[in-house]
């Protein structure tokens, strides 16, 4: 490693910095990302389809780090407009900061747009981990109080990103997702069988309802998702995009793009019936966990959405010997289904003193108010207590 001075500077668009030398930091492992939520593929695919970039709120400013003539880190680092597309909510913050006459908005987000998954956000060459993270935070609060702007988030970063990132200022924040956890079950009936009774009955009615809608449930990835098939999916897209955020955040471009670059990233669940699907979900397979993303259908049967986002994941995950399934964000419906409550991280700056200590002692009363609903909740699982006389 080298004394050189680092150079700071920010992007308009991702190719400005280029495939090799982002994914140098996203994929230092040999090439393979722990998600692909940060590699160039995927938020070039946001920039290239406008769902990120002029009028969406999101504008992009890449950070990149250079030392030696080499990039040693990158950040996907956007100017905010407002706090849509987050799913870690900072609405009160904002209400809070302009009512006592701060401007909140543009704010600095250091995140993947729409996509509530835990993973890297300060992506660094291998062998550069602290000096590149340092870097890129420092270059971010240094842009940050030079153009008067509010605050930075950096949101669902790791646990190690989070202790980091204390240590160098910002303040941690923690938030809570239903994940599922996979315990080396050899199938799903393995998985049931560590249930207690009434959950294990339940699943099982809720999987045969589900199978009873007159057609077939398939898993498609890589060569087998068709060009039809990502039709009928905007069409479940757009229908749940109406309905939960008005308008949907991806354009239609953003699948065929991934259909392109991203297709053996993807998993496709259908519901298929006379030939024509009626309900889908999206995932994205990671290195060890899959991430349920998006569902949506144009008829409504009883269980097809908890067995296309919740059981089918989880079988796919115990096919391929994946470590969990993270099913998005929010939903306590799915404790009963396994998926249980693990702590999400976030890292947040404000420039006024004043405001960073109100921020600082809200924090403090949130998280214990979260440890807490965490312990509640996992004591409410589905799974089968310390009781010798129950049995599967």
């Amino acid at each position: 490693m080298t004394d050189q001075a680092i150079e700071i500077s920010t992007h308009p668009t991702i190719t400005e910095i280029g495939q090799a030398d982002w994914d140098v930091c996203a994929c230092p492992e040999d090439g393979h990302p722990i998600d692909p939520f940060t590699t160039y593929r995927f938020l070039h695919a946001l920039e290239a389809s406008g769902s990120v970039g002029k009028n969406t709120g999101w504008q992009p400013r890449y950070l990149r780090a250079k030392q030696g003539g080499q990039v040693i880190a990158v950040a996907p680092l956007y100017a905010k407009g407002h706090s849509q597309g987050e799913y870690m909510f900072d609405h009160n913050w904002a209400q809070a900061y302009e009512n006592s006459g701060g401007r909140y908005y543009p704010k600095l987000q250091i995140a993947v747009p729409f996509t509530p998954a835990t993973g890297r956000r300060f992506l660094t060459r291998a062998g550069f981990d602290v000096v590149g993270m340092s870097a890129l935070i420092q270059g971010a609060v240094q842009i940050a109080a030079d153009n008067q702007v509010s605050s930075i988030h950096a949101t669902f970063c790791t646990e190690a990103e989070a202790l980091a990132g204390e240590e160098l200022g910002l303040m941690p924040r923690i938030g809570q997702q239903y994940h599922w956890v996979n315990d080396g079950y050899a199938n799903f009936d393995g998985f049931l069988a560590t249930l207690a009774s009434r959950k294990r009955k339940n699943i099982k009615r809720e999987r045969a309802s589900a199978q009873a809608f007159g057609g077939d449930i398939v898993m498609l990835t890589g060569d087998a998702i068709l060009p039809a098939h990502w039709d009928a999916f905007w069409e479940f897209y757009q229908d749940t995009g109406d309905r939960k955020w008005g308008t949907p955040y991806l354009t239609r471009a953003f699948f065929d793009i991934a259909q392109d670059t991203m297709r053996d990233d993807i998993l496709l669940v259908l519901a298929i019936r006379d030939g024509k699907p009626i309900a889908g979900a999206l995932n994205f397979i990671g290195r060890d966990t899959l991430f349920g993303r998006y569902w949506g259908c144009t008829e409504h049967h009883d269980c097809l959405h908890f067995e296309l986002c919740y059981y089918t994941a989880i079988d796919f995950a115990i096919e391929h010997q994946m470590a969990r399934v993270e099913a998005g964000a929010q939903g306590e419906h799915k404790l009963a289904r396994g998926y249980l409550p693990c702590p999400t991280h976030s890292l947040h700056w404000f420039g006024d003193p004043g405001f960073r200590d109100a921020v600082g002692r809200y924090l403090v009363e949130e998280r214990s108010a979260i440890d807490h609903e965490i312990e509640v909740l996992t004591s409410y699982g589905p799974f089968r207590k310390s009781n010798p006389e129950e049995q599967p």
